[in-house]
């Protein structure tokens, strides 16, 4: 019944196998697009769920088409409420590597499958949460400054690796948050200037996407009819991060980045 009622509402558009969804597949995409506008809003996390949920209800290709402008609807609200809080000098120079990646991504999706993009990804983000862990026991006793987040080696990595994610799976997030984390940015300045990042690298991946054939006019109206629930997350997200502590704050994020790992991995 559902899908009958969308095919009316966007003038009887062609949404192919999106006709055959069930009612669990549309609450399960729904649910997932209420994380993303959580996770967006400041919810640390959250919004890595959604990519599971996706890749449960529908084709996992074509989840990363439906799923993206979801995301730019969330991007949007996000930079909205913290766009006072970005540091865009952060944003700059993750954003060359995070393009190189982009683009490495759209060469490599056509030709390998699902199954062993998210395991080459899943290694590469709990390999780097082993390696800042492992670190930051080792300097557990050093009152220096940790210099690594700023080395040009460690930021071009960390955004090759953060633009093929985003490309392939949509995927970006933790891998970001091991950039913008790990470079000491407290709590409102990680949400403004993840905000701003993303909804430029959302913006600008939405043409390689429709080269791909994984997204088109009638996945956009599809993607469309759940942006209300991305909407409605990231609205209600800031109201619960005024009351979260920079260190649970800080837990929160590390504790879904290695999920979100291993999620990849299994």
């Amino acid at each position: 019944m559902f899908p009958f009622v969308l095919g009316i509402f966007f003038g009887g558009a062609r949404l192919g196998w999106m006709y055959s969804l069930d009612v669990w597949q549309y609450s399960m995409i729904a649910l997932g697009a209420f994380f993303v506008g959580l996770g967006k809003g400041g919810l640390p996390g959250v919004g890595n769920l959604t990519v599971v949920l996706m890749a449960l209800a529908l084709p996992a290709k074509a989840s990363v088409g439906i799923l993206l402008p979801i995301l730019i609807s969330a991007d949007i609200i996000a930079v909205i409420v913290y766009r006072r809080h970005a540091l865009w000098s952060y944003i700059f120079k993750l954003a060359p590597s995070m393009v190189l990646g982009i683009v490495l991504g759209y060469f490599v999706f056509s030709r390998v499958d699902d199954a062993q993009v998210r395991l080459m990804i899943g290694v590469i983000l709990l390999g780097m949460t082993a390696v800042h862990f492992i670190r930051k026991w080792m300097r557990r006793k050093s009152t220096e400054a940790d210099l690594l987040p700023h080395h040009p080696v460690f930021i071009g990595a960390t955004g090759i690796i953060g633009g093929f994610a985003t490309m392939v799976a949509n995927a970006a997030g933790p891998v970001a948050a091991l950039y913008f984390i790990a470079s000491g940015l407290p709590k409102y300045a990680y949400i403004g200037t993840s905000a701003w990042f993303f909804l430029l690298v959302n913006c600008f991946k939405v043409p390689f996407m429709m080269d791909l054939g994984i997204i088109d006019w009638p996945s956009l109206q599809f993607s469309a009819s759940f942006m209300l629930f991305s909407v409605l997350g990231a609205v209600i997200a800031p109201f619960i991060v005024k009351h979260i502590h920079q260190k649970v704050f800080e837990g929160l994020i590390w504790f879904f980045v290695i999920v979100g790992g291993l999620k990849l991995v299994w």
